[in-house]
């Protein structure tokens, strides 16, 4: 098994499907820029948040995915062997989770309610006796 981090372009619409034991997961395929080639990757995803992040996306959108590799090979109507990935995955990242996660890390603007009047003790001060 090998650990990847594959990113792409969605190829078709993502897939819900509902396993024999009635656990739903989602099938995708991703097409993947690899050298001078594509590489079609496909993803099968079982996590509840893999699979509502996949099923969010269109044909096109672009997803970097995290999770088990398998490499694999088909053949094409020339009889040419052709690469395949077939990827379990466990995270998916898309430009709509950056978007988000920049803004929760955007600085919140300064509350522009007027200043309180100054009380007898420092905003430090809890009111208790120092103890030395």
């Amino acid at each position: 098994m090998i650990e990847a981090l594959v990113s792409g372009k969605l190829h078709g619409q993502p897939a819900q499907k509902i396993s024999k034991t009635g656990k739903p997961f989602v099938v995708a395929k991703v097409r993947a820029h690899a050298g001078e080639a594509d590489v079609f990757v496909n993803v099968i995803a079982f996590s509840p948040a893999a699979c509502k992040a996949l099923l969010a996306l269109g044909e096109g959108d672009a997803v970097a995915l995290a999770g088990s590799l398998t490499p694999k090979a088909w053949t094409d109507r020339e009889g040419t062997a052709r690469p395949a990935l077939d990827l379990v995955a466990s995270q998916v990242l898309t430009a709509y989770h950056v978007t988000r996660r920049r803004k929760a890390l955007e600085p919140k603007p300064h509350d522009q309610t007027p200043p309180q009047q100054a009380s007898e003790h420092d905003a430090l001060d809890d009111g208790g006796p120092l103890d030395f």
